[in-house]
Order: C-alpha cells, then structure tokens, then sequence
C-alpha cells in the first residue's frame, strides 16, 4: 500500500474518533501532499463536508482552482456529490480502498464519469486495501448499533 494511502487510512481512524463516518482523503500532486482531512459532516452539521471536498477546497486556492495532475487517494469510493467535484476539479486519479454499492458514484450508483455530459473522466483505482477499509466502517456502524 502507498504511503499516501496509509495516510487516508490515518485521517479515516481520526474522522472516526470525532464521531464522524470514517472515511480519509489526501491529495497529492508530484509527490507532495496538498491537503488531508478525514470527514467532518457531524462537527460541521454540513452534509457536504465529506474528506473529498475538504482536501479538493483545502488545495484549490493553493493551485488558483487547477488540480489537474493530482492525484486523489481516499478509503471509501466517492460518492455522486464527490465524484462531481472530482471531474470539475480535473482531478488525473482516483485511488480509493472499499467499493460503496449503496452510495458510491464511481463504480456503481450514478457512476457520474460514465455520463456522456462528464466533463473530465480521472483514472480510477478501486479496491487498493479494500477489506481494511471495509472492515474500519463496519467496525464504526456496529459500534453505534
């Protein structure tokens, strides 16, 4: 596993100490990593505060709203709002760990790059270290049972 997955993997294990859904993205372009957070849609009582959105606003300003060439690794596959920003925001790679049958918008659901109207198609890499991300969100959702 890439170090900058382990790195999601951290911000996931955060996000899941503040009570939020254990999900961790980071954004990295040419080695260097622009931004990392983890979820924060409880703290913020925002539900467009996933780990995607905070690391593609966290690293926009930085690169005058240009994220082509990065590279996105996060530990749940995005969801349709995220994928969305994905495109948008030129994103080359998706790296992402556990498939999302039920809410993700990359591989199932809306599959939002699969639209002729998709404005910018990113590499995508599903399953990198899928049953330790799997198993950290339904070790959260069983703890909460």
């Amino acid at each position: 596993m890439s170090r900058f997955m382990s790195m999601a993997f951290e911000q996931a294990e955060a996000a899941a100490q503040r009570g939020e859904v254990p999900v961790g993205a980071v954004l990295v372009r040419d080695g260097v990593v622009l931004a990392a957070d983890g979820n924060r849609v409880e703290q913020f009582s925002d539900p467009t505060q996933h780990a995607e959105m905070l690391v593609i606003r966290a690293a926009s300003p930085i690169n005058g709203g240009k994220l082509d060439g990065c590279d996105l690794y996060v530990t749940l596959e995005p969801c349709p709002m995220c994928a969305a920003a994905i495109s948008l925001a030129r994103i080359r790679r998706i790296y992402f760990g556990a498939y999302d049958p039920k809410g993700g918008g990359v591989e199932h659901g809306a599959k939002v790059f699969d639209h002729p109207t998709c404005h910018h198609r990113p590499e995508v890499f599903g399953g990198l270290d899928e049953s330790r991300a799997a198993e950290l969100l339904r070790a959260f959702f069983r703890e909460r049972r």
